[in-house]
């Protein structure tokens, strides 16, 4: 496809149905597929009364289409205001059209009768009426044997609709949807190995042959806490940002979740037998089918090679135990990469930052900037965005507050233990050879670490610490801040120890020589040792923080990670009972939501296990807290210049992070936050 200087396809000509009714024949002549869904654009134009069914197999745009094709602008005049041309379309209460897509669903493996769906864009302002409209003008181009259900999409058309009777206007929602869908990809990715099925977490913990690397892994609901394979498959629906799947993304493997995925690999016969593995993201479902074993399979996996993920060494110097907010990022060398970061956070929430506009001030072809949907957003004009950005973070975000423990902290407790320095001596050893005793040598260390008492001294500073930053909390969280985490390629999400709702100092002192102690599980050291981190470079940080009692939290990813192209939206799990509830993957499926950074929209995509949907206080919440994000990842990665894209808008080049949250009220406290690395998947093979 050629691409003008606007950076805006050229139109195919596209062929279109108009003015006739849309047959399921024709439909699937006309369809494009995303997401497994076949589906065709189309446009009403009011004017003319009639409704134009797209070609969408090119996925040309909306815009384009009535621009070029009914309109006959050129795509230099159409880039010369795009986002005026966008409002004329998407917001303007007295459009001349209405755009929309239809979907089939249903219809295989045993579903209910098919019908079609009837959605706008998500950015799409129309009224309760002009939904009615929409829907009925619709409704009468289609073959009546064909049940039309409209799909509100966002929540203000949810709103919109709440009181018009379905007999009237029949509708689905998108987490309806996702309650009944099969397959849902979570990493894209192509891999060879064995599979291995579990039909239950007990069958999987007394399997008498381990896990190796080059395995495909089939299981209902998928521990925490497996070693690094080549595949995993999840049988029920999970939170796609559990600790697990975030590492799954992080180890650049193919994940997806397929109900009944146990009972195909039986009637298949691939269980203990090579397969190969496909992830495809728009695909309408998983590839694993039947593959020749190789020849000679590496004990080894192809990432363990030494040096493949970079470790800053540790500073063992003495450093003094420290608030969190008097930390920096450059911190990280002394305290960890968790504890740096959120003293980081502190100071931009206090200070705001001149890198944090980044995302929105990067030009995006045919548009200059973004900052006008920011200003648009902000309620400001483009002029006044920074500040009014530092007002909002700094007026609704917070970290709560807490000390760090230092590296050297962690090296004056290990030095004090003659018996503790000699099991790390043999564990040394051990992970050097390569020992079949490896577990056997870390659970050594762990017991010694949590039998040894604190040095007086060291106890000393940690209580008074404790009683000059968090007198007055009820209650504490100490949490893991290592420097072998949070790496490219490394991502360590949940491999080390974090204890909330600890009551006494010797609660916390206890909960620190166990966030010591999780440095050296099996686990934690053989992944390291996987991706080439020597363990002598390895040290732990700890972070003491006033518990916050919040219902509602969770963690989000300033990226779409269902959808790699969509560089607008910010993604969230949420849970109204814990947010360990959503990061462990345990307790029930969380909430999901995509909340629409430039334009400002939010919708819900599943209700997980929830009863209800959040209130309506509590999404402008989420949204508030969608934005927030989006600034600090311009802050903690830095926009580049992106290069000229075949697309209205290129895909944000800045490193989404990934950010743990509660929400208490309108005050939202920021738990964590680190990179989400998701670029590069790699296809693994025998």
């Amino acid at each position: 496809m050629n691409l003008p200087r606007s950076g805006i396809a050229e139109p195919l000509a596209p062929r279109s149905l108009v003015g006739e009714v849309l047959t399921l024949p024709t439909f699937s002549q006309l369809a494009g597929v995303v997401s497994g869904y076949p589906y065709v654009k189309l446009v009403l134009d009011r004017a003319e009364s009639t409704v134009h069914f797209i070609d969408s197999a090119d996925g040309v745009l909306h815009v384009q289409y009535v621009a070029c094709d009914v309109l006959g602008m050129s795509m230099g005049e159409l880039a010369q205001d795009l986002d005026a041309f966008n409002d004329s379309v998407y917001r303007d209460p007295e459009r001349r059209f209405y755009l929309g897509t239809l979907a089939l669903h249903g219809g295989q493996q045993g579903d209910a009768e098919r019908f079609l769906s009837l959605e706008t864009v998500d950015v799409d302002t129309m009224s309760r009426e002009m939904l009615r409209f929409f829907y009925r003008a619709v409704r009468a181009q289609l073959d009546p044997g064909v049940p039309l259900l409209l799909k509100p999409a966002n929540h203000l058309q949810e709103g919109y609709l709440a009181d018009v009777p379905v007999e009237e206007i029949p509708r689905v929602l998108a987490h309806d949807l996702y309650s009944r869908a099969r397959f849902v990809p979570l990493n894209p990715g192509t891999a060879r190995g064995r599979v291995r099925m579990f039909r239950s977490e007990e069958e999987y913990r007394s399997a008498a042959e381990p896990l190796r690397w080059h395995d495909i892994l089939v299981m209902p609901r998928i521990p925490e806490d497996i070693p690094r394979l080549s595949g995993i498959v999840h049988g029920e629906h999970t939170a796609p940002l559990s600790h697990v799947n975030v590492m799954a993304a992080g180890w650049r493997i193919p994940n997806a979740v397929r109900v009944d995925a146990i009972e195909l690999v039986e009637r298949a016969g691939l269980d203990g037998q090579w397969a190969e593995y496909q992830v495809d993201a728009d695909a309408a479902d998983f590839v694993l089918m039947a593959a020749e074993r190789p020849r000679a399979v590496s004990a080894l996996p192809p990432w363990a090679a030494a040096g493949t993920v970079v470790l800053e060494r540790p500073e063992w110097a003495p450093a003094p135990i420290t608030a969190l907010s008097d930390l920096r990022m450059g911190d990280q060398g002394r305290f960890g990469t968790k504890a740096a970061n959120l003293g980081e956070l502190c100071h931009l929430l206090q200070y705001g930052s001149p890198r944090w506009l980044g995302f929105y001030r990067a030009p995006r072809p045919p548009r200059a900037n973004l900052l006008g949907h920011l200003a648009r957003q902000l309620g400001v004009p483009e002029g006044e965005v920074e500040d009014a950005a530092r007002h909002l973070a700094k007026e609704h975000a917070v970290v709560p507050r807490g000390i760090a423990l230092p590296f050297s902290l962690h090296r004056r407790f290990l030095d004090s233990s003659s018996q503790l320095l000699a099991a790390l001596a043999e564990l040394w050893r051990t992970v050097d050879a390569n020992g079949s005793d490896l577990a056997e040598r870390c659970l050594d260390v762990q017991r010694l670490i949590r039998s040894t008492p604190l040095p007086a001294d060291l106890r000393s500073e940690i209580e008074r610490a404790l009683v000059r930053y968090l007198a007055g909390a009820a209650r504490f969280v100490v949490r893991s801040s290592s420097n072998a985490e949070d790496l490219a390629g490394f991502s360590a999400a949940g491999l080390y120890t974090s204890l909330p709702q600890l009551g006494t100092t010797d609660e916390v002192l206890d909960g620190v020589r166990e966030v010591w102690a999780s440095l050296y599980s099996p686990r934690a050291v053989l992944l390291r040792r996987q991706a080439g981190i020597p363990l002598e470079h390895c040290s732990m940080g700890v972070i003491v923080q006033e518990q916050v009692e919040a219902r509602t939290g969770g963690v989000l990813v300033t990226c779409n990670p269902l959808d790699r192209r969509d560089f607008r939206t910010v993604y969230l799990n949420i849970s109204q009972r814990s947010v360990a509830e959503v990061v462990s993957g345990s307790g029930g499926a969380p909430i999901q939501y995509l909340c629409n950074t430039v334009e400002g929209t939010s919708r819900t995509l599943s209700l997980g296990s929830a009863g209800a949907d959040l209130d309506d206080s509590m999404k402008a919440a989420v949204r508030r807290l969608a934005l927030i994000s989006r600034l600090l990842q311009s802050h903690f990665s830095p926009e580049p210049e992106p290069e000229p894209a075949p697309k209205f808008a290129p895909k944000s080049e800045s490193e989404p992070v990934d950010v743990e949250w509660l929400i208490e009220g309108e005050r939202i406290h920021l738990l964590q936050l680190r990179p989400f690395h998701t670029t590069g998947l790699e296809e693994n093979a025998g």
